[in-house]
């Protein structure tokens, strides 16, 4: 390691920025961003300041003269970016003063270097790669930014507010430090990084016995994480986080293993989830799940297909929570619905096309029969059905019936965004026959004339055969 990281106080004094051009105003918005005084000596002449607002431009000194004998006291860096051969006497005259000195691009000329940041208001993150790539040390502080929660700054905040009331209840460093971890990890740190600064003081101010806390083992949370239609990259940033942290996952039986594998390796995989015609643990029981481990103290993850609220029991599991006193928290997923539209290029809506959509599910055909397939019927309106593959012939007699034309185009999309999915499209007539073409599900059905502008429609994927339309018919009159 040839550059020892550190951070300067800006506060400590001014900087001396020397240069000109997109260059150093480049730098001169970089210092404005963490608060610096600058003194700008531009080397062409021009202080540009239009671009920056008036508590900004205030703290922009505009120097004349000549920088090579300018009084550099109280100065705490010198940064030369666009200043060519000036820039090079600048750092020869900073090192003979023994002021820190930065020559963009020239390591030689330089005695400390810029790193790539992570901006989190209190947490600072700097990446480097000793000036030898910027490009590598930008990849990786991107990376860093996927993994850093929008709110950990504030975190840092919260905690830095009440370091000092905590200090003089648990003087001892190993137990105070314990206290954090259950503080950080819990329902408390969630609720910061959810925003709800308030609900986390009073938590924090309901703790009475600090040593208790600390020793307890602390207060598990709940999490419900939407795991998407099948592609792991389609999870959301959030979702990654929760899974990296949690101590158990409970997991639906339609998570691929490629999401399970993006949980932490050392965490307990539980599966709970069950699949049409197959028999399930029962709800209860993952309600019961659910709340002992929070109560044990444990962050636990219920990784459900597609989004938490949608389709998904998520209001029945966070009732549950709720009337346990258990703390929870819910982060959306992509649904299924979404993602097939997403991979099929079908717009749910289109201007004067389709302006309403409806979601439903009739995973069983007694559930596609209690349907009043006669709100349906708008040619406006485009009908998501998800668990539909079985009661396909129900769902195409209840809306022929119900009066939809046997012409509407319609889709199945099974298995979306996953490596073996499958589209084929067609007319409502057909969809029996669609649906069969795609098995095994799970498979999601889309129903209006948005389907027509469908990648599979347009490339002419019409697979299935029109049955007889004289049996349509009878069926729609049953």
């Amino acid at each position: 390691m040839r550059f020892l990281p550190v951070f300067l106080d800006l506060q400590a004094g001014p900087v001396v920025l020397v240069g000109e051009g997109e260059l150093a105003q480049a730098k001169l918005r970089l210092l404005l961003a963490a608060d610096a005084r600058v003194r700008w000596f531009a080397t062409d002449g021009q202080h540009d300041l239009s671009r920056l607002d008036a508590a900004s431009a205030a703290r922009v000194e505009r120097a004349d003269g000549d920088p090579l004998t300018a009084d550099l006291s109280n100065v705490i860096a010198i940064l030369c970016a666009g200043a060519g051969e000036t820039g090079h006497a600048m750092a020869a005259r900073a090192r003979a003063r023994g002021i820190p000195v930065n020559v963009m691009d020239e390591v030689a000329h330089s005695t400390f270097i810029f790193p790539a940041i992570v901006d989190r208001g209190d947490v600072v993150v700097a990446v480097g790669t000793g000036g030898a790539s910027p490009v590598v040390a930008r990849r990786v502080r991107e990376r860093i930014e996927t993994l850093l929660p929008a709110r950990i700054g504030d975190l840092a905040s919260f905690a830095g507010r009440w370091r000092d009331a905590i200090k003089a209840k648990l003087p001892e460093v190993a137990m105070r430090r314990l206290f954090w971890e259950r503080v950080i990890d819990g329902p408390i740190g969630a609720d910061v990084l959810a925003g709800r600064v308030d609900d986390a003081e009073r938590k924090l101010t309901s703790i009475h016995d600090p040593v208790a806390f600390a020793a307890s083992g602390g207060e598990g949370i709940v999490t419900l994480v939407g795991a998407g239609p099948g592609d792991p990259d389609l999870l959301t940033v959030k979702a990654l986080r929760a899974l990296q942290d949690a101590d158990v996952v409970f997991y639906d039986d339609l998570v691929s293993p490629e999401i399970l594998d993006r949980a932490r390796r050392d965490a307990a995989r539980v599966p709970v989830g069950r699949r049409v015609g197959k028999p399930g643990i029962g709800q209860d029981k993952i309600h019961r799940l659910l709340i002992e481990a929070a109560q044990s103290g444990k962050r636990a993850v219920r990784l459900k297909g597609g989004d938490p609220f949608i389709f998904g029991r998520g209001g029945e599991e966070i009732a549950a929570l709720r009337a346990a006193g258990v703390a929870y928290a819910v982060i959306p997923g992509i649904t299924a619905g979404l993602g097939a539209a997403a991979e099929s290029e079908v717009p749910l809506t289109y201007r004067q096309e389709a302006l309403r959509i409806t979601f439903l599910t009739a995973h069983k055909a007694e559930d596609a029969g209690n349907v009043d397939w006669s709100a349906l019927t708008d040619t406006k309106m485009t009908v998501v059905v998800y668990m539909g593959m079985t009661a396909a012939p129900t769902i195409r007699a209840g809306l022929l019936k119900a009066g939809r034309s046997p012409d509407t185009p319609v889709g199945v999309f099974a298995r979306v965004t996953r490596p073996d999915s499958k589209a084929v499209v067609g007319k409502l007539r057909d969809l029996p026959s669609l649906a069969d073409q795609v098995k095994p599900g799970p498979a999601i059905l889309i129903i209006g004339d948005v389907v027509s502008r469908s990648a599979p429609w347009r490339n002419g994927n019409l697979q299935a055969t029109p049955d007889d339309l004289i049996s349509d018919l009878l069926m729609a009159a049953e």
